[in-house]
């Protein structure tokens, strides 16, 4: 099996394609998978479900990534500090709580991080530590 080195390519590599996958599922613009969906008079009905199982099957592998990665205290640490930072933006008067679009925008973004995070959270612990993951083992 060929092992390639973690490095800040494939971590951003993971988190824009955790970016195209939150952003192309809701976003605060017309062009999202939600907004085509819920738009009156749409009649696409067989590519709407196709395109549903694709994101679905993306949200399934980076969300079960992400748990078995960094379970349930990871999550919830990351939430706090995402939270916690976006605390200090808007009362050093970075962001402005009273426009959602751009808070709509920034929780989005924050949540893909957190996925990105996720699914890369065991190649950044073996640079870190030196300890590997090992979910599944073959006897």
């Amino acid at each position: 099996m060929a092992r390639t080195a973690f490095n800040a390519t494939g971590f951003l590599i993971r988190w824009v394609v955790a970016l195209i996958l939150v952003f192309a599922t809701f976003n605060p613009t017309q062009y999202s998978y939600y907004r085509w969906v819920t738009a009156p008079g749409s009649d696409n009905l067989a590519l709407q479900a196709l395109v549903g199982v694709a994101l679905l099957i993306l949200y399934v592998i980076f969300m079960r990534a992400t748990w078995r990665s960094i379970g349930v205290i990871g999550l919830a640490l990351a939430v706090a500090l995402f939270g916690a930072i976006v605390w200090v933006m808007i009362d050093v008067g970075l962001l402005d709580a009273d426009r959602p679009k751009i808070m709509t925008y920034v929780i989005l973004v924050i949540l893909a991080t957190i996925l990105a995070v996720g699914i890369s959270w065991s190649h950044i612990r073996r640079r870190m530590t030196g300890q590997s993951d090992i979910d599944d083992v073959d006897q």
